[in-house]
């Protein structure tokens, strides 16, 4: 079996040979420090991207069989985005820096994950208005600017890289569709802060927004669709989870993203796209029920976590209706070898259950 064929037998409990050993990228602070141990070159660092030759380079030096994030993106959100721009330098060495879109963030040399947000320029519907609005509009532009990794060679979607995204019959590995985020990018340019006031002072505003976002991203794919290009499976990116549950209200997101979750995999269906999945890290225990009742049928990474997250409790009120990938305790790699074995010990034995009905 290949590695499509294989993950397309796995999700709907299907027969298959083995688990494929999969991960979804790496951070560029882990790639330069990999660089500076000697493992990989400096181009290798410098020039990965998902799902591009560098990518399954490392991957396959790591023993990995092929990197999830294995997605065609249109351009679904700010087109153009933001001029990275820096506004402050500060004593300490560290940046204040307006990001693609439109936060200042805090920066510092020495410190990877994810940077502090400090300002954010969209605080008001004039600041909406422009100048956000007229970067969140669709035009084909969107498509024709969007690449594909056709095996091994990036090719513009108008040059070529359709083509490989008509057929399935070469892929050696699933290919996704991106269809983007609802309310996860909505919070990267308002910030948390403002979102939670935004839900509540501005409602009208705040639905605006979403439906906007929403329109554009479901523009995308469906040209895309229409274009003939075919996938494996769909994924969505949201990340708007921590370790204690959302960081939105779940019965405000139930209402205004759960319907327009439907639109989309109503959209997929018609196009023979059943495998839904959605990226969001934390505990997303209290968002799971909106996700699954409107198609979104596949949870990543199901991160462990301080909350100890699991598929298995899951299996109860969602039965195999629920899909997962993922579901490994990264704090592993971080101990010896023997931790490591212990954790993939555990999900072996549970992956053997769930195949046996055990």
């Amino acid at each position: 079996m290949t590695h499509r064929e294989r993950t397309l037998a796995i999700l709907p409990y299907e027969n298959f040979d083995h688990l494929p050993i999969v991960h979804f990228g790496f951070w560029r602070e882990t790639l330069a420090k990999w660089h500076r141990e000697g493992h990989i070159t400096v181009a290798d660092a410098t020039t990965w991207k998902d799902g591009n030759p560098v990518d399954q380079s490392i991957g396959g030096k790591l023993g990995f069989d092929f990197n999830w994030y294995n997605c065609y993106n249109p351009n679904y959100f700010l087109f153009p985005e933001f001029e990275r721009t820096i506004i402050e330098s500060l004593p300490d060495g560290s940046r204040k820096v307006r990001n693609k879109y439109g936060a200042v963030v805090l920066e510092h040399d020495n410190a990877g994950s994810i940077p502090a947000a400090v300002d954010h320029l969209l605080k008001t519907r004039k600041d909406w208005e422009e100048p956000y609005l007229p970067r969140v509009q669709f035009t084909l532009e969107r498509i024709r600017a969007s690449t594909v990794n056709a095996n091994g060679v990036v090719r513009p979607f108008h040059e070529g890289g359709l083509e490989f995204l008509r057929t399935t019959v070469d892929r050696e590995y699933p290919l996704g569709l991106h269809c983007g985020s609802l309310i996860g990018r909505m919070r990267n340019v308002v910030g948390l802060v403002g979102l939670s006031y935004l839900a509540v002072d501005d409602p009208e505003f705040y639905d605006e927004i979403i439906e906007t976002i929403a329109e554009l991203a479901y523009s995308c794919i469906n040209h895309v669709l229409h274009a003939g290009a075919k996938f494996d499976f769909e994924h969505f990116w949201e990340d708007i989870c921590c370790r204690s549950g959302p960081l939105v209200n779940p019965h405000s997101f139930r209402e205004k993203v759960g319907p327009r979750n439907r639109r989309f995999t109503e959209l997929l269906a018609q196009y023979h796209i059943d495998i839904v999945w959605l990226d969001c890290d934390g505990k997303i225990d209290a968002l799971v029920p909106t996700w699954l009742e409107n198609g979104v049928n596949t949870m990543l990474p199901i991160e462990v976590g301080t909350w100890h997250a699991s598929i298995a409790p899951w299996r109860e009120p969602y039965g195999r209706g629920l899909r997962g990938v993922g579901g490994m305790n990264k704090n592993m790699f971080a101990r010896d070898y023997a931790a490591i074995d212990a954790e993939i010990e555990r999900l072996t034995g549970y992956a053997y259950k769930q195949t046996n009905n055990i």
